[in-house]
């Protein structure tokens, strides 16, 4: 599905999503990404089961007020331990499915808040 919100000047937003990518500014990636308002990194994730505690630490390290945390085609919640250092960074976290959080990060970001997608790819 192609998204169409107005871009800010230079300011990362999805463009568009399918069950096995997602569009950046009109850019394919078909890797799990982090998506900032100002900068994308592949997100080495091998997948939902295989998430660990310093992947979401390099996430809590953004600078974000709130991860909106993208869990592929359907919604599911990581286990509380992983998340650790968001709840001690004081980061709050917003999890659904991907298509639902480039919905709501393009919406956070066009309001100017410090927020950042964690986006898996199945």
């Amino acid at each position: 599905m192609k998204l169409h919100l107005a871009q800010s000047a230079g300011q990362n937003v999805f463009s568009g999503y399918g069950t096995d990518y997602v569009a950046v500014n009109d850019v394919r990636y078909e890797k799990s990404v982090v998506v900032t308002p100002r900068e994308i990194t592949e997100w080495n994730v091998r997948g939902f089961e295989a998430l660990t505690e310093a992947d979401f630490a390099f996430v809590a390290g953004l600078g974000a007020e709130i991860v909106i945390f993208g869990t592929g085609g359907s919604q599911r919640f990581p286990r509380p331990e992983l998340v650790r250092a968001l709840v001690v960074a004081g980061v709050g976290l917003e999890v659904m499915d991907s298509r639902a959080a480039c919905r709501t990060y393009n919406i956070l970001a066009a309001e100017g808040r410090k927020v950042v997608a964690a986006i898996l790819v199945d």
